[in-house]
């Protein structure tokens, strides 16, 4: 029996009851079609999860009995902050989803001089929601207890003064020095800054540098701006963290 793992964001406690929020409804009893007593896993992001069962699925609302608490030892003991430039279209999405899924710990989007995508502050403020959700449901999905922030877009060089107490690295294909050829940090928290399908002007890599910045390569091809989280968060918790 399929089990269904669903983000709840409310506090969440052994032995309750609590409402389904109309989302989580309609994907379970309308999607899904779920009947009462299925069981559930369900967390709020926080770390662990919650073994817990559908209960009174009515027609336009359900309830669910929290069960046992479930400790999770799955994420990264490398915390990785990626300044991810923005893209079009859904070459965002999939950067986002896929470096949740990769184990990233928090996402910040940037407007760097070759970024072709330009945002309102209103229309920043829902594509900033609608990929927080895109995070969320990453973490459904690959069964992580904390959901990783995505922040509100800034620009590149606000971002990479601000990055402070943490290994910084900059995705630069002309850099000649591999990533391998680092030392482990002696702390867990590394910045990664990654540019658009244009990729980072030498201005943006020397103010970068400038800021503490170490331009690192992955290998003799290059990769798309999508591609390039996966891979780095991959090569980088193989070097460093739990692969």
């Amino acid at each position: 029996m399929r089990i269904p793992r669903i983000y709840i964001d409310a506090e969440l406690n052994e032995n309750t009851t609590l409402a389904l929020p109309d989302a989580s409804f309609q994907h379970l009893c309308k999607v899904l079609r779920l009947k009462s007593d299925h069981p559930l896993r369900v967390f709020n992001g926080k770390g662990g999860q919650f073994n817990a069962v559908l209960i009174e699925v009515e027609k336009r609302s359900a309830s669910i009995r929290i069960h046992d608490y479930e400790a999770l030892e799955n994420e990264s003991p490398i915390r990785v902050t990626i300044g991810q430039t923005l893209s079009r279209g859904e070459r965002m999405d999939y950067a986002i989803q896929k470096s949740v899924e990769a184990g990233v710990y928090a996402i910040q989007p940037l407007f760097s001089e070759r970024c072709e995508v330009k945002l309102q502050d209103s229309r920043a403020e829902k594509r900033q929601q609608h990929w927080q959700q895109v995070a969320i449901s990453a973490a459904e999905q690959c069964g992580r207890g904390w959901v990783p922030t995505v922040h509100a877009p800034i620009e590149l060089n606000d971002w990479v003064e601000k990055c402070n107490n943490m290994l910084k690295l900059t995705l630069h294909h002309h850099s000649a020095k591999p990533i391998r050829l680092f030392e482990k940090p002696n702390h867990n928290d590394i910045a990664l800054l990654i540019g658009p399908e244009g990729g980072l002007t030498e201005n943006e890599v020397q103010h970068a540098e400038k800021s503490g910045f170490s331009a690192i390569t992955l290998g003799p091809r290059v990769l798309r701006t999508e591609t390039a989280p996966v891979v780095a968060l991959s090569v980088i918790n193989a070097l460093w963290g739990d692969i």
